[in-house]
């Protein structure tokens, strides 16, 4: 089975105003060419950094200077791609508030695109996700340690917020999750923890490092991480693998000519039987609100930066014809 799975898809702000919401634009522009890679997959995922709605005020803009809300055509963006999850845990989805989150869960729910990570109430933020894939059934659970108070509770909309320190999850949350995490297994043949953790920047803190062995360890087969805008290393743990940070994939932020947040991978998965086989990692760079494949000096740096980011834990990717791959043993 090929997963595919992608860091942050932001639809908001200029990116809706320039091809979300300009009818010129067809759907799928917005993926370039690695629409492709979607459509030839089995399973696609996303980690939806914006809220689809027309409605709500911006939360709290004295405190959080960044809110992203995309209109309702950007499901048939979602549908172009032919991505079968969004995940909602992370630090945009109620920028505007409880009624904008309600009318996302409906707009995707309406297009038949599975969500986890959050909801009208904490049960439904818990819920995992749940796909038929290429006759096999693999599952999402989706949590962040963004903005505290956007954790749903039992009567109000948000997120599946966690708490947690150098020894891993935080009681209650380590208790929680650890039951989501048991009740999906039974259901489930691979079990992927989507993670929204930690900075915007660096590399993970032993924090995230233990918490990403602790998920696994309650049960999770792969961890995928995102919030830092840039791509991180991969480490292979116990045999599962662990991507700390898989970067930005679509956005309109300003570019860090260090970092190099525009470019980044668009990560396929290989599973078989419940294991990673092999990870196959495609270059891409954001340009003009699209995603397009890395070429020349982008890919250099890209290649380059994931094999010292990966040195740490001992994950050496290889790369040919401009495709990292890495074996898991």
């Amino acid at each position: 089975m090929k997963i595919v799975l992608t860091g942050d898809v932001m639809l908001g702000r200029l990116v809706d105003t320039h091809m979300v919401s300009n009818p010129s634009i067809a759907p799928e522009a917005i993926w370039g060419d690695t629409l492709p890679l979607f459509l030839t997959a089995d399973c696609r995922l996303i980690n939806l950094e914006c809220v689809i709605s027309t409605r709500g005020q911006p939360w709290s803009p004295l405190r959080k200077p960044f809110h992203f809300r995309a209109s309702p055509r950007a499901i048939e963006i979602l549908q172009a791609a032919r991505v079968d999850c969004a995940t909602l845990a992370n630090n945009h989805v109620l920028d505007y508030g409880p009624d904008a989150l309600l009318d996302c869960l409906t707009f995707l729910d309406q297009a038949n695109i599975q969500h986890t990570g959050a909801g009208a109430q904490m049960a439904e933020a818990l819920e995992p996700a749940f796909l038929e894939c290429s006759q096999s059934r693999i599952a999402v659970i989706a949590l962040t340690d963004n903005e505290p108070e956007w954790e749903a509770t039992q009567s109000q909309p948000g997120v599946n917020y966690v708490g947690f320190d150098t020894r891993g999850l935080l009681a209650p949350y380590r208790d929680r999750i650890a039951e989501v995490i048991r009740h999906t297994r039974q259901h489930a043949s691979f079990v992927i923890i989507s993670a929204h953790i930690g900075p915007n920047w660096g590399a993970p803190s032993p924090a995230m490092r233990n918490l990403a062995y602790q998920l696994l360890d309650l049960g999770g087969d792969l961890y995928w991480g995102h919030s830092n805008h840039t791509p991180q290393g991969i480490e292979i743990y116990k045999g599962k693998v662990i991507l700390y940070s898989t970067g930005d994939f679509v956005d309109d932020y300003a570019v860090d000519p260090d970092e190099r947040n525009d470019l980044s991978f668009l990560f396929r998965i290989e599973e078989n039987a419940g294991k990673v086989d092999h990870i196959q990692l495609y270059p891409v760079r954001i340009e003009n609100f699209q995603v397009h494949r890395a070429t020349g000096s982008d890919l250099a740096f890209l290649q380059r930066s994931l094999l010292k980011q990966c040195r740490p834990f001992s994950t050496h990717p290889s790369f040919q014809n401009g495709i990292g791959t890495i074996a898991i043993s």
